[in-house]
């Protein structure tokens, strides 16, 4: 039996096409795809992602734990509030999860991780953590919205009280806050999924509707799993078990970047990592854009001639591009043009440099 996020009655209320999203029953979309994706893009739309789960994680330990059990440093998180995007890994430098990490204060951290992979991540966590001084508590009380677009935080400060409104409307980039609404118990990061600025706010789930249906009375538009894929993937960013998983490494996968070698620090599955790069990683991660007539989707085989085939790991129509694209695992030496097989049929694809679209705008060359 699938799950329901606080928000369950408010989607059919509004005539959601419901679907199964790792053991929940998610909107995919409110009646068209497309134009939801595009509010987002131009406007401002919102998301129910309270199918993800936050993991608060504290102690006098906390700092020393998740320097080890994470591919990415805290140390860097230097002042209260700070996000950092990074991968958990295990021995073998497989991802057994990507998520976002929030330093609140001195030894107090909260963690969101993905719907599908929650309860063997919370399993993990609390299996690594046991040699130090943290305590580890699942927060399914709570309830997120994640509201982006380029009005989108103006949208959303607008129903704060305007000592809330202001802070949040300072927030920089990948940084976190509370706010004095609901006792304290709202917190409002500037981070997101799609590409475009906003906010993902996390409150008591009984609390969820109430908001929810404010956001719309302000004109945010409620949007689906599937607007928030194509927008991910305009994005250049990695979706959990499509373009990394356990037998990936961050190397393969394009996350080089959230990796932390720096010395002092040995987190799991860093022998591992250290490993492929001095052999040299063998598979890199790339965007294609379709040249010829059809539809990108994963699990396509990408002929790169003389290096060797790969295979697409997302792909879909972008709404922003009108054009195909894709995320793609492909051999080292790749070139710049190569050749997908859809259902039979050799089409040239170009090699780009993710992201496709930030910002409402193209990033790569048509």
């Amino acid at each position: 039996m699938t799950q329901q996020t606080p928000l369950h009655a408010r989607h059919v209320e509004l005539g959601a096409r419901l679907v199964d999203f790792g053991g929940w029953d998610m909107p995919l979309h409110y009646g068209s795809q497309l134009e939801e994706h595009h509010a987002v893009r131009r406007d401002a739309g919102m998301f129910d992602v309270s199918h993800m789960r936050a993991v608060d994680v504290e102690g006098p330990g906390a700092t020393s734990f998740l320097r080890q059990l994470l591919a990415n440093d805290v140390a860097r998180l230097a002042t209260p509030g700070q996000a950092l995007y990074s991968c958990m890994l295990n021995e073998h430098g497989g991802v057994i999860d990507d998520l976002i990490v929030y330093g609140r204060a001195p030894g107090r951290y909260r963690l969101v991780v993905n719907a599908g992979t929650a309860a063997g991540d919370l399993r993990w966590i609390v299996a690594q953590a046991g040699a130090f001084a943290v305590t580890v508590a699942e927060r399914g009380d709570l309830a997120m919205i994640a509201v982006q677009g380029p009005n989108a935080r103006e949208r959303a400060a607008g129903l704060l009280p305007p000592a809330d409104r202001a802070l949040a409307l300072a927030l920089a980039n990948f940084h976190a806050t509370s706010l004095a609404l609901l006792d304290g118990s709202v917190f409002v990061g500037r981070t997101g999924y799609t590409g475009e600025d906003g906010f993902e706010i996390m409150l008591p789930a009984e609390h969820a509707v109430e908001l929810w249906n404010r956001l719309a009375g302000a004109g945010v538009r409620p949007c689906g799993l599937g607007a928030r894929d194509t927008l991910r993937l305009e994005a250049g960013m990695n979706l959990y078990g499509n373009d990394m998983d356990e037998a990936t490494s961050p190397l393969e996968a394009g996350l080089g970047w959230t990796v932390s070698f720096g010395p002092g620090r040995d987190f799991v599955g860093r022998a591992a990592l250290e490993r492929a790069r001095a052999a040299g990683v063998a598979r890199r991660q790339v965007g294609l854009l379709l040249e010829d007539k059809g539809i990108l989707r994963a699990h396509q085989t990408v002929h790169a001639g003389d290096a060797g085939d790969g295979e697409t790991t997302s792909g879909s129509y972008s709404p922003t591009l009108e054009r195909s694209i894709a995320l793609a695992r492909v051999p080292a030496a790749t070139g710049t043009m190569v050749e997908v097989d859809i259902r039979g049929k050799r089409l040239r694809a170009r090699v780009v440099k993710p992201p496709f679209v930030r910002h409402g705008r193209a990033r790569i060359q048509l």
